[in-house]
């Protein structure tokens, strides 16, 4: 097992009016590795990131940095966010500068950073997004795609040790999606650790080391991906489905392991002759009838 670099601790959080979003959470994050929080829509994944950052502080329990108890103070605030970056699910809400360019160097300047190093982040921030080409644009004028994207290298350039992201892929298109994946998987090769929120059960499955299956307020399991997923009771409690392609490996007995990708499932198809690739493509020149 990888070192547990952030913990929610037994947490429970109730907004005004009684209405209680979180209660009795645990939940461990591991150094290096890409987790998902599933859960239907209203399960408490937002309220669970905004706990992780520190921009909400529980009504019970405590959030633990490297093992410690955080703290709620100006400087110490300021530290954990520096350490982890959160990236909020509408864009709207997180851009604020007037350009592309002053809002992704915020937050490196607003760590201390010199002007030059600040621009070297920015720098970075937009190739990895591909976005050089709107660095002088106005942030109000960008697509929600765009914004997206610059609301993300804005995080970036603050070179965070955990990156939470909140449905990080919606709004996107599949081409959007695909690099994103590709951005955030080589922020984890240099040694980030992932949280993404999400209801997509399909994307928690192809993607994630580990999966924490959240409804009502509550951590109902949290384990490796395969495991977690291939719960169906577990999966129906929290009102979700199985991923379909676990759903077609079970099926066809593809279970050790399970395919994690369609690839990988085609392969494994071709490998026991059920699927051919130039019968197929025969097929498709066949005229219909």
């Amino acid at each position: 097992m990888s070192p547990v670099v952030l913990t929610a601790r037994d947490i429970d959080y109730v907004y005004p009016g009684h209405v209680q979003a979180l209660q009795s959470l645990s939940l461990d994050i591991e150094q290096g590795r890409k987790l998902a929080v599933l859960g239907p829509n209203g399960s408490g994944k937002t309220t669970l990131l905004l706990h992780l950052n520190g921009t909400l502080k529980p009504c019970r329990g405590e959030i633990l940095l490297d093992g410690r108890p955080a703290t709620y103070d100006r400087r110490s605030l300021n530290s954990w966010r520096s350490r982890v970056g959160l990236v909020l699910q509408e864009p709207e809400d997180q851009l604020f500068s007037a350009s592309v360019y002053q809002d992704i160097s915020f937050g490196p300047l607003n760590q201390g950073l010199t002007d030059a190093a600040a621009r070297e982040r920015v720098r970075l921030a937009l190739a990895a997004l591909q976005i050089q080409h709107l660095a002088d644009r106005a942030t109000h004028a960008l697509s929600f795609g765009q914004k997206k994207r610059v609301a993300i290298a804005g995080i970036l350039a603050m070179c965070p040790e955990i990156l939470i992201l909140d449905e990080p892929t919606a709004g996107l298109d599949a081409e959007g999606v695909t690099q994103l994946l590709t951005v955030l998987e080589e922020q984890r090769r240099t040694g980030a650790t992932l949280v993404f929120a999400t209801h997509d059960v399909d994307l928690a499955y192809g993607w994630a080391d580990g999966v924490a299956v959240f409804c009502d307020g509550r951590v109902l399991r949290q384990g490796d991906a395969v495991a977690v997923l291939s719960d169906r009771e577990l999966l129906q409690a929290a009102r979700l489905r199985m991923p379909w392609l676990l759903e077609i490996a079970q099926a066809l007995g593809y279970m050790d392991p399970p395919p994690r990708s369609q690839e990988a499932l085609l392969e494994l198809l071709r490998q026991s002759g059920r699927y051919d690739d130039d019968e197929r493509a025969d097929s498709r020149r066949r005229p219909l009838r």
